[in-house]
């Protein structure tokens, strides 16, 4: 499985559906609080080149697919998740 990053903050509802959206995956991430981690924060912009959040790291380093809000469809994609048929 890819190495997922969380760049948020905690007042970002955007930000609490997609690590809600990766909890009910399944998916592992790490959440890192922009807000108080001036070191991710600085991270997230150099990997982004924004300033909003959510930004979605998935994958390592200069290979990693990184998603600027929560953008399903896209993160489906990277996580190569497939969506049942009903």
């Amino acid at each position: 499985m890819a190495k997922v990053k969380v760049y948020s903050t905690p007042t970002c509802p955007y930000c609490v559906t997609a690590k809600d959206f990766l909890k009910e995956k399944g998916i592992e991430f790490e959440d890192l609080d922009v807000s108080t981690n001036e070191t991710a924060r600085n991270e997230m912009i150099e990997k982004s080149g924004q300033m909003g959040v959510p930004v979605i790291s998935v994958g390592e380093d200069e290979h990693a697919t990184i998603i600027v809000g929560f953008d399903q469809p896209k993160l489906e994609a990277a996580l190569n998740i497939k969506e049942k048929a009903a």
